[in-house]
């Protein structure tokens, strides 16, 4: 008997149908033990000494495994092929050698690509034993990750109240995205004129071009910067007769670009189909573990974490054999294509994310699979499909156009697609503002010497333009380009900063918010040297060969924590404990106020841009006389006078003021009276920012009641506060409507994180305030339609998707369902959900092995809302059962006598208010 163990119970039960009988398959949840979120678990002045602990359903996976080997003479360990999944075997052998149970059993570690009859059969033919090298670079990941986390959060927040943590990776993130935001708040556009002309042949076809050569010399980008100096331009070129003087064309060819690694796979979904990150490998995911597929589940992509381009000679083969089918013979190259990752340092030498088999067209799948997993499924198959499909060939045409004197020459140029080879599937998103330079712009047959008539010649003003803030795409692509992460981490530094709110996305664009500002000019101001990307890039090549075997784990964490605890100014040969650390660095960065000044001059030019009219920005609106700067409260950072207390003015961080223009509210302004009460409506200034506020608090003591008050939204000035608009931010949240097809109210508000609609329980985020205040029903209905379409999964109350009617339950005659559920197909009777039985598959289970699966899990009480089983009798209460149950059969003037024997009961009973006392208290805490 062999116990496999694999990383999720989606793949479990379809390796074990591969394996079939002698082998029992177990999910070890991903990992089961880790480094807790505390003091200690990292003791660098004890070798770096690592203390894991067991996560509480790695306990119960562990439990299940170790029950499965009493009677198991093989351990096989077949979790994912990277750095985590070796780490995970290893973690999930040390628990397994802790309990004394593998000591006479064989241990073999075996990997796969795909989930594939195939795949799962050569891995088992050739098992190796743990990789200790990669299990160790994974292992001084972790505990980088926490050295730096748990030296440095403790600083951040004794210097800055409120403040979230510091990540290693994650906050040189951070740092790209705040540097492009000063790049951008830098950035004074410049003014350009081109002139673009019209010409005509003797056939009356047109042909554009642009003015690229005046009184011969060759134009800059800047040489025409106003509309003056155009207009002249213009002028001189008007009445000219005009000639090609130049006709150039060149062949050329366009090649695929290689099957996805993780990166570029993030990349293009987020450019082709609006996928995050996250989602993209949320959706990935599943295809990789199997869909089921005609009562089968089958993986459909290879493993989708990967930095390698190659793909597998039988996979290449079985590409070539479809695109002769599809496209025919001649789509296809003489010889295949070989790909090789540009990476200096790849990880581990897996394949690219590629179909499992190209026979499986995405319009042979579309009923199998939701719209979201056939679109990445799609997107996957056409890349790989193409990256060994024949080039594309092209013509690029140059057309020069003068007059005799050379005047003005303009410049017309084109690309033909001869034969489109591959573009005939897939062309590579566009990202950013790049353009596409493969333009189809077909010209008109011309020679040298050709007489064209000028149709219009048209001058066009420009501005330049800012760079553009990072998109989800073009960032994953900037880290790697950089060496930082690794395609396991990608999807989780984007979310870390999301969730901490250092950033916002913006028109699917990082945004740092205040937090963020705060958190990167804390870091760039005093830890500088270890948020550099080479510093960074640097950590993760000595990482890789740990990996190789090139580099002692623990010496690479001995070097980064001598210089990173010390903080560059000691070099003493003792190790600092973590505690020691936080105390030293946080002594040598002196005073709040110290840091707080160099954080001031950091992001003067982000909180305090200059005004217009040019005055001081950073002069206090109210009082005229003290500086504005950035202070430190209880309750976080704030921008306040320096006259204080003088002065109370305050005001939020937002860059280039308050956020709501720059104007300082000294006191209440009367915007005019409520319609409906009479009361006054007026605008005020409090320490979150401003606000409206119906009304006086009325009331002393605790019979004094608050007014109504709502803060204004981002974006909205001061200057437009009307008495119209402060009557529709009180009247919020306010009911938009009753929904067509449910007959339920949807509510419009403004809420925590943004404007929103609220219908039936969910929730559908709107793009702007203002959004909230006028939304209409027809545009609400709208809205909630496409988020509904968006969402995954069905909500609470929504249709469920039947698979398969299995039959009508004996008991009461119920039907009992196959439903597709997001976790892969279960069966449903009433308010009871079961899984499958073991093995068995949808288009096989018997409404008899049905009737069986739902009472197991009926009785166990999982699967549906049941009421609380009685709880078994212990001890002195097990011998006192059948007492009790002679007592009632007995007459009740017998029974009663015994009634007295029931104190344990009082005794629980007398324990219950202490118990809710205890857990009322930790619900206080928590």
């Amino acid at each position: 008997m062999k116990v496999v163990v694999v990383e999720s119970p989606a793949k479990a039960k379809t390796i074990e149908k591969y394996l079939g009988p002698g082998h029992t398959v177990l999910a070890s949840f991903g990992h089961v033990r880790d480094l807790p979120a505390k003091d200690g678990s990292v003791e660098p002045d004890k070798d770096f000494e690592m203390h894991y602990e067991m996560s509480g359903r790695g306990s119960k996976s562990i439990a299940d495994i170790a029950g499965a080997l009493k009677g198991a003479d093989t351990l096989i360990l077949a979790t994912d092929p990277d750095r985590e999944g070796e780490a995970i075997s290893w973690h999930v052998l040390e628990a397994l050698n802790k309990r004394k149970l593998v000591k006479d059993k064989t241990v073999r570690r075996v990997v796969f690509n795909e989930i594939t009859k195939t795949a799962v059969l050569d891995a088992m033919a050739h098992p190796r034993d743990i990789d200790m090298d990669l299990v160790n670079a994974q292992q001084a990941r972790r505990a980088l990750d926490y050295l730096v986390g748990f030296t440095l959060s403790p600083v951040l927040w004794r210097k800055l109240p409120s403040a979230k943590s510091a990540g290693r990776v994650q906050s040189v993130a951070l740092r790209l995205i705040c540097e492009r935001e000063t790049e951008i708040e830098a950035f004074r556009a410049r003014e350009y004129w081109t002139i673009a002309a019209e010409f005509l042949n003797k056939a009356g076809q047109k042909v554009s071009a642009r003015l690229f050569e005046l009184g011969g010399s060759k134009l800059d980008k800047f040489d025409i910067n106003t509309e003056a100096a155009a207009k002249a331009a213009v002028t001189k070129l008007q009445d000219l007769a005009y000639a090609v003087t130049d006709v150039s064309i060149k062949p050329a060819k366009r090649h695929p670009a290689p099957p996805f690694t993780t990166s570029t796979l993030q990349q293009e979904a987020a450019r082709k189909l609006g996928f995050s990150a996250q989602m993209t490998m949320q959706i990935a995911q599943r295809l990789y573990e199997g869909i089921n597929l005609g009562g089968e589940t089958t993986g459909l992509i290879s493993y989708m974490r990967t930095d390698g381009v190659s793909m597998a000679d039988e996979a290449i083969r079985s590409a070539r054999d479809v695109i002769a089918e599809d496209f025919g013979r001649d789509a296809v190259p003489e010889s295949w294509r070989v790909y090789k990752t540009k990476q200096k340092s790849a990880q581990e030498a897996h394949e690219a994310i590629r179909p499992t088999d190209f026979r499986r067209r995405p319009k042979s799948l579309a009923r199998h699979l939701d719209d979201v997993q056939l679109k990445l499924y799609e997107l996957i198959w056409v890349r790989a499909m193409a990256s060994q499909m024949e080039s594309a060939e092209l013509e690029r045409t140059t057309i020069d156009i003068a007059d005799p004197a050379r005047t003005g020459m303009f410049r017309a140029s084109g690309t033909v697609i001869l034969s489109p080879g591959f573009l005939k599937l897939y062309e590579e998103g566009i990202d950013d503002k790049t353009g596409d330079e493969e333009a189809d712009n077909r010209l008109p047959k011309l020679k040298t010497g050709d007489p064209l008539d000028r149709d219009k010649i048209t001058p066009e003003q420009h501005f330049t333009e800012p760079p553009p803030r990072y998109s989800e795409a073009s960032l994953v692509r900037k880290l790697e380009e950089l060496g930082i992460g690794r395609p396991s981490t990608y999807a989780a530094i984007l979310e870390v900063l999301r969730a901490r709110n250092y950033v916002t996305m913006d028109s699917k664009r990082f945004l740092p918010e205040d937090a963020g500002w705060l958190a990167y000019a804390f870091l760039v101001c005093f830890f500088e040297q270890y948020f550099a990307y080479d510093f960074t890039a640097g950590l993760e090549e000595k990482l890789d060969e740990i990996a190789e075997h090139k580099l002692e784990w623990k010496q690479v964490l001995a070097d980064f924590w001598q210089d990173f605890s010390l903080h560059a100014d000691d070099h003493s040969d003792t190790a600092l404990s973590v505690k020691d650390a936080v105390t030293r660095i946080d002594e040598k960065m002196g005073r709040r106020g110290d840091v707080l000044d160099a954080i001031n001059k950091l992001l003067d030019q982000h909180f305090f841009p200059p005004r217009e009219d040019g005055r001081d920005p950073r002069l206090c609106p109210a009082c005229n006389k003290g500086s504005l700067a950035i202070k430190a409260g209880r309750t976080g950072a704030f921008i306040g006078c320096s006259d204080y207390p003088g002065c109370s003015y305050t005001r939020p961080l937002s860059a280039g003021g308050n956020g709501h223009g720059d104007i300082a509210i000294s006191g209440p302004q009367e915007l005019g009276a409520d319609p409906a009460t009479g009361q006054m409506i007026t605008l005020r200034q409090g320490p979150f920012g401003p606000y409206v506020q119906l009304g006086e608090a009325e009331g002393e003591g605790k019979a004094k009641t608050k007014p109504k008050r709502a803060s204004l939204p981002k974006g909205v000035t001061l200057e437009d506060v009307t008495l119209e608009m402060a009557l529709k931010l009180l009247a919020l949240p306010r009911v938009v409507g009753l929904h067509p097809s449910t007959g339920k109210e949807i509510v419009a508000g403004l809420g925590r994180f943004g404007p929103y609609l609220l219908h039936d329980g969910a929730y559908t985020k709107l793009k702007d305030a203002m959004e909230a205040l006028e939304v209409g029903i027809n545009h609400a209905v709208e809205l909630i339609a496409a988020a509904d379409a968006r969402r995954k999964g069905p909500r609470k109350g929504a249709q469920l998707t039947i698979l398969r009617e299995v039959g009508k339950h004996p008991d009461d005659g119920e039907p009992v369902n196959v439903i597709d559920g997001r976790y892969g197909p279960y069966l449903k009777h009433g308010a009871t959900n079961a899984p499958l039985p073991r093995g068995i598959e949808t288009d096989d289970v018997t409404l008899e092995q049905a009737v069986e699966a739902i009472a197991s899990r009926a009785k166990s009480g999982k699967g549906g809302r049941k009421k609380a089983a009685p709880k078994k009798a212990s001890g002195a209460k097990k011998a006192a059962a059948p007492k009790a149950a002679k007592a009632e059969a007995k007459p009740k003037a017998e029974a009663k006598p015994k009634a007295k024997k029931a104190a344990p009961k009082k005794k629980v009973a007398a324990r219950k208010p202490a118990a809710a006392k205890k857990a009322a208290k930790t619900d206080a805490a928590a």
